[in-house]
């Protein structure tokens, strides 16, 4: 782990590792030579917008590597569907933890990924391990009911809500109510928090484990030193699990390049191509998915 903490992490070499992999088409991505097992533990905070995901993350990490951690915070914000363009705010809410030297936050666009992840995110995630971090938080883009990729790519995840949240516990619940570990009650000194807690028992009542739910308030530490401390207990109970681990991240990652390739090539036709009968026009897609990037 000796490249990762203090004055030793070239950070200009650590954000432009981190920028290629982000851009590396399909083509470059598959022609790159393997990259070996991560060896960082991930863990992945998600919930809706306005939920206080960022600044729940800059609370966390300024706990854990307080134990001499090396952390690195990937932030995904939301991409503009008319511009393309996004405004990649995560790091002004993470000021605090960002001149640690034993911490890196980089910020990305969601782009074309429809998970609430980026797209390269596995690659991303790659160039981050190759500069041996202990450990790796995936911020999501405020996530509902389908956009529950991050499952596939961390150990633990962690699903952040807020009082006002209840009546929206119900429409999440096939998606990432069911994928989380860990539940936070985030701004948990404001009205309602007492009430969400309520909705949220009855959600989890029929799952077969017990999940934590532990409430964080503004200034109050109890909450971030529990939510840690049952981080660890979650990674400490899930080590030695490699080979799964392995194979889930491996068919996110084979599936993540599937549809980024579909979406150039449906991107690349010609309009009148659409007025095909669809059999035709399936087999010009599986032909020229097939054909390779």
């Amino acid at each position: 782990m000796s490249g990762a903490g203090g004055p030793g992490l070239d950070r200009r070499a650590l954000s432009a590792a981190v920028s290629r992999a982000a851009r590396s088409s399909v083509a470059e991505v598959l022609a790159a030579a393997p990259t070996p097992r991560s060896s960082a533990r991930r863990i992945g905070i998600t919930g809706a917008p306005g939920a206080g995901k960022s600044t729940l993350i800059g609370r966390l990490v300024a706990h854990r590597v307080g134990k001499a951690r090396t952390v690195a915070v990937l932030a995904i914000d939301p991409t503009s569907p008319k511009s393309g363009g996004s405004l990649l705010g995560d790091r002004v809410r993470m000021e605090a933890i960002g001149a640690d030297p034993r911490v890196y936050i980089r910020s990305l666009p969601s782009a074309g990924a429809g998970d609430g992840l980026t797209d390269n995110v596995a690659e991303v995630l790659a160039a981050l391990d190759a500069f041996g971090f202990d450990e790796v938080l995936v911020e999501t883009v405020g996530a509902g009911q389908v956009q529950h990729g991050l499952r596939a790519i961390v150990e633990a995840e962690v699903l952040v809500l807020m009082p006002g949240a209840g009546d929206s516990l119900q429409a999440m619940k096939a998606g990432i109510m069911e994928t989380a570990d860990v539940y936070v009650v985030n701004k948990a000194d404001l009205p309602g928090a007492e009430r969400l807690e309520t909705d949220l028992a009855g959600v989890l009542q029929h799952r077969a484990a017990r999940s934590p739910v532990i409430r964080v308030a503004a200034g109050e530490d109890s909450g971030i030193v529990e939510l840690s401390d049952t981080l660890d207990r979650l990674l400490l109970e899930r080590a030695g699990r490699d080979d799964a681990v392995h194979a889930a991240r491996q068919r996110f990652r084979a599936e993540s390049l599937v549809l980024r390739r579909l979406r150039e090539v449906l991107a690349g036709m010609p309009a009148e191509r659409w007025n095909r009968p669809l059999p035709g026009l399936y087999r010009e897609l599986v032909e020229k998915l097939a054909s390779g990037p």
